[in-house]
């Protein structure tokens, strides 16, 4: 999902709407914690990017619609406009169609890639059992 395009929706419905920012958009990194199934002892395998963002939206009668976003990215203004798109969208206010056909175009995006992922896993597979049968030749 290109993040300009997102930007670009997030200011044209800015536009329509009073934005204001419950939380101050924000980005850090954020440690990955995994617990050891042997010991049960947590460790951390790094660090990922995490930007999260609140705002509420107010239209000219007075409605008001609440949105927020985390995401691992570290771009604030991509965060904000993310959550500007998730007000818009929960309420069903105008605009709320061009945020969804947004929204579907990312989820393809995701699928494409976590497909390609599954196959390179697949390729990368090795059969063990292969690897023993061989062993007992060399005997």
């Amino acid at each position: 999902m290109p993040a300009q395009r997102i930007r670009e929706l997030a200011r044209h419905l800015g536009e329509q709407f009073q934005v204001e920012d419950l939380e101050i958009p924000q980005s850090g990194l954020a440690l990955v914690p995994l617990t050891d199934a042997a010991m049960g002892e947590t460790y951390y395998l790094g660090e990922i990017p995490v930007a999260k963002a609140h705002v509420r939206l107010t239209d000219p009668e007075g409605g008001t619609a609440e949105g927020a976003a985390i995401v691992m990215d570290d771009r604030t203004s991509l965060i904000r406009a993310l959550a500007i798109l998730d007000a818009v969208t929960a309420a069903a206010w105008p605009g709320h169609d061009a945020a969804v056909k947004l929204l579907r175009e990312g989820r393809q995006i995701v699928e494409a890639t976590a497909a390609d992922r599954k196959k390179l896993l697949a390729a990368t597979r090795v059969d063990f059992a292969l690897l023993a049968a061989q062993e007992d030749d060399d005997e």
